[in-house]
């Protein structure tokens, strides 16, 4: 495709529109290395699955250890020979804002790939994966020629300075989900500080990033210094946790893959690890709580994206007294907004979740949901309307047991948890805590006072007020507990692929 329209046009297009250009996407399938499309050594292949309809889109290159080490010395050579890493930050930054630019002007086909990959609405992809992914590579851009380093307070006969240089060679490892956006959070502040990175997309989202290679080096990106390996995980991404040449690994998916890549680490050459792994994020809702906005929130905080978000709010702890009416609202809401459809028309709200594998892991939390006890409120099964492809119900599960299975364990579906309390704003807390991730959390009360206390209590890493979901790139992202170690997003990300010189001069 090479015509380009705004994002203005594409929002504005119809269901048949889209279908026509589904119909005329061309795909990139070989990796990229130094620069250059190529096929994996051993011509293994995988194929990339529509969730919409089953059809196989493309038989994509699948990497093994060879191509990860051919991607792998690449990066260390660039990043060595300092074509990237010792350019001016201004100069960094031209380049990667002409990338965000090409990432809008591509943004049909990034978001067509977006959508027939993954099952993601249309319109989110283009609004939310698209704009928010080259918003964030701009403002990256835009940050690195505006950080200062620092001077220690030493005495007078000495001067120290304190500055911040780039690892080396990172290794990215993001999911499916988001495969654009959260691929910026780490492409954007790794390579603004100098770094070079070899990324390694999800087996079903591996087409987009291709494609994003290749705008790369149109931005004028020095070959070597971004390389994608599609491949899977067992194969491509272990061969990547367990490089010696690999400064660190910046991965987001799940709390089993995370502690795998901390293994790797461990057994090769003690890389840096920074891991963002999922949450089982509590909304928890006080007695004097605006009913009407918490219901809307607590529907789009599990519901948007088929339920396939880290941080979806999938515990509902709420307070016995309002339960009923808040849940009666809920499904008011979620019945009149969350049409399922075919994720290429844009009056779809909810599309498939993202493969057959995935649809029968929440089937079979669903029935373990009733054998332990829960009722279903809403929902409960496969959409058998809306074509023939992985579309489930948004379900809610009432009078579910805090300790049960389908409370404590990421779903990963649009499945909703509602979990009863009668004490007070301590026993909420206490519910809302006793989970092994800590992503993020609500409250919702009009007690300001209250609402502090509460933030403060929650052991989360994002805490909203009276909302949920809201979100920029100026504020950091991440867990405590088991959802992991460290922040995308926010200038504190500079930090996460810097490492601190101090030099001491002697002006005695």
């Amino acid at each position: 495709m090479n015509t380009h329209h705004t994002i203005e046009e594409l929002l504005t297009r119809s269901h048949d529109d889209w279908r026509k250009a589904a119909a005329q996407l061309t795909y990139e399938t070989r990796l990229f290395i130094d620069g250059v499309f190529t096929d994996a050594e051993s011509g293994e292949t995988f194929a990339s699955v529509s969730p919409r309809d089953q059809a196989v889109l493309a038989q994509v290159s699948a990497a093994g250890p060879d191509d990860v080490d051919r991607a792998v010395r690449s990066a260390r050579a660039a990043f060595d020979d300092g074509r990237w890493r010792d350019l001016d930050p201004r100069e960094r930054k031209r380049v990667l804002l002409r990338w965000a630019d090409l990432i809008l002007a591509h943004a049909e086909e990034l978001a067509l790939l977006d959508t027939l990959e993954m099952g993601k609405p249309i319109t989110e992809s283009v609004r939310i994966d698209v704009v928010k992914a080259a918003e964030t590579l701009a403002w990256y851009a835009e940050a690195i020629d505006k950080t200062y380093d620092e001077i220690a307070p030493t005495p007078q006969h000495a001067l120290a300075l304190i500055t911040r240089e780039p690892l080396g060679v990172i290794g990215a490892v993001v999911p499916w989900n988001y495969a654009l956006l959260i691929a910026s959070w780490k492409l954007g502040p790794a390579l603004a500080t100098g770094n070079s990175v070899v990324l390694k997309p999800a087996e079903q989202t591996s087409l987009g990033a291709l494609l994003l290679a290749r705008l790369a080096t149109e931005a004028g990106l020095p070959d070597g210094v971004f390389n994608v390996v599609p491949g899977r995980g067992e194969v491509a991404g272990q061969a990547l946790g367990r490089h010696p040449d690999v400064d660190k690994i910046a991965f987001t998916g799940s709390a089993e893959v995370a502690r795998l890549f901390q293994v790797y680490a461990g057994e090769s050459n003690g890389k840096q690890v920074a891991v963002e792994a999922g949450g089982k994020s509590p909304q928890l809702v006080l007695a004097d709580a605006d009913l009407a906005a918490a219901a809307s929130a607590v529907a789009w905080g599990i519901f948007y994206n088929a339920g396939q978000t880290c941080n979806a709010g999938s515990r509902l702890v709420v307070h016995a007294s309002v339960k009923d009416r808040l849940l009666a609202e809920i499904v008011k809401v979620t019945e009149a907004t969350f049409k399922i459809g075919d994720p290429l028309d844009p009056q779809t709200v909810m599309g498939p979740v993202v493969d057959t594998a995935q649809l029968d892991k929440i089937l079979g939390y669903l029935t373990l949901g009733q054998q332990e006890g829960a009722t279903v409120a809403l929902g409960g099964g496969r959409a058998t309307t809306a074509g023939s492809g992985n579309f489930l119900q948004p379900t809610i599960l009432d009078g579910v047991a805090n300790d049960s299975r389908v409370a404590q364990e990421e779903i990963f579906g649009p499945v909703l948890s509602v979990i009863t309390f009668d004490g007070d704003v301590d026993e909420g807390l206490r519910i809302a805590n006793a989970t092994d991730f800590g992503l993020v959390a609500s409250v919702w009360t009009r007690d300001i006072t209250v609402a502090h206390k509460a933030a403060r209590a929650l052991r989360a890493g994002t805490v909203w007020i009276n909302t949920f979901d809201a979100s920029d790139v100026i504020t950091p992202f991440g867990g405590f507990k088991a959802t992991g170690a460290g922040r995308d997003k926010s200038l504190h990300a500079l930090d996460a692929y810097t490492a601190l010189k101090t030099t001491w001069i002697d002006l005695g």
